[in-house]
């Protein structure tokens, strides 16, 4: 799936349409297909906006903020709890490497069989705050 097209052009496609430019003149003015030109168009009759709609690319997430708020909190209760025993317990539906990726997002790393949080100078602390 394509990128969204700029602000600019989405603006650029309106002002010439309420000129009553055709949309094919349009699509290749601005190098953009016409099918673009013609959904920008639409979006705008029916929004009255010419921003552009929330992407909806990319894959959904496999669990939500609380989830991941519930797994930091027991992690912070049991620093010694496994990815296997983290999946179990919250009846997660991912493998263990995309958990791992998933912590270490958030700046929690697995070294040595506890959760762990770099610094700025790259150590690892045994605590949870998160430096800043």
């Amino acid at each position: 799936m394509p990128a969204p097209i700029s602000a600019e052009t989405r603006e650029k496609i309106i002002t010439h349409k309420r000129n009553k430019e055709k949309e094919g003149d349009i699509a290749k003015w601005l190098f953009v297909s016409k099918s673009t030109v013609t959904k920008t168009w639409s979006q705008y009759k029916n929004s009255d906006s010419f921003e552009s709609k929330l992407s909806t690319r990319g894959r959904k997430p496999a669990f939500g903020q609380d989830v991941m708020d519930k797994i930091v909190a027991k992690i912070k209760e049991q620093s010694d709890v496994t990815l296997e025993e983290l999946i179990e317990e919250f009846d997660l539906n991912i493998c263990q490497s995309a958990l791992s990726r998933k912590l270490t997002k958030i700046d929690l790393n697995f070294k040595k069989r506890l959760y762990t949080q770099k610094n700025s100078n790259g150590k690892m602390f045994k605590n949870f705050v998160k430096s800043g």
